[in-house]
């Protein structure tokens, strides 16, 4: 018996908020008002005056059906933003893709830069080596003094790297046809390079 009141006063409690939130007067319900739903609602309302005028339920579910349009706006904004935060965020997940195949590709094509200007370098040096070795051989064949003509002709810095390849023997033959002060050069350069 006592859940069945129960059930009673809940399903009017839920009747009564329905009719509020949907903006229907509601004044003292009483089952006998339920049961005739034909009567006016100013003779139902007894002696409250803000029931008489219906005032103060109207304002209320006004004020309801305002503060549940502002919360679906608020929501429509708050899901109208997200759209455009994920649209955002699908942009920048593309230009970041985008970003990272460029670096790679410059990164390969930095290696590929590296690996041919070392295959030049290596070249350079090669041939560098070879010329200087050839220069060598005609220095170690040529006469000591025609060989020391050519050294004091050469720019300083080439005439002591010449020296410096030389063998011992090679320029002993030549001292007595060099510029005397470049040997002192080479001789000092030796020194200091042995200390």
């Amino acid at each position: 018996m006592k859940s069945i009141k129960a059930i009673f006063l809940t399903s009017v409690m839920v009747v009564v908020i329905g009719l509020l939130l949907y903006g229907l007067p509601v004044g003292a319900a009483t089952p006998a008002q339920s049961e005739s739903p034909a009567r006016p609602a100013a003779e139902s309302t007894g002696s409250n005056p803000a029931n008489k005028t219906g005032q103060l339920p109207l304002n209320a579910s006004h004020a309801a059906r305002e503060e549940k349009a502002l919360q679906d706006a608020r929501r429509q904004q708050l899901t109208e933003k997200e759209a455009v935060l994920a649209a955002k965020e699908q942009e920048l997940k593309k230009l970041s893709a985008k970003l990272e195949a460029q670096l790679k590709g410059l990164e390969e094509s930095r290696k590929r830069l590296d690996a041919s200007l070392k295959a030049q370098s290596d070249a350079q040096k090669k041939k560098l080596d070879d010329n200087t070795v050839k220069i060598i051989k005609l220095v170690k064949a040529m006469k000591s003094q025609q060989a020391g003509s050519i050294i004091d002709a050469l720019q300083e810095d080439l005439a002591l790297s010449l020296l410096g390849r030389l063998d011992t023997k090679a320029i002993a033959k030549l001292a007595p046809f060099i510029n005397q002060p470049r040997l002192v050069k080479w001789v000092a350069a030796n020194l200091r390079g042995a200390q």
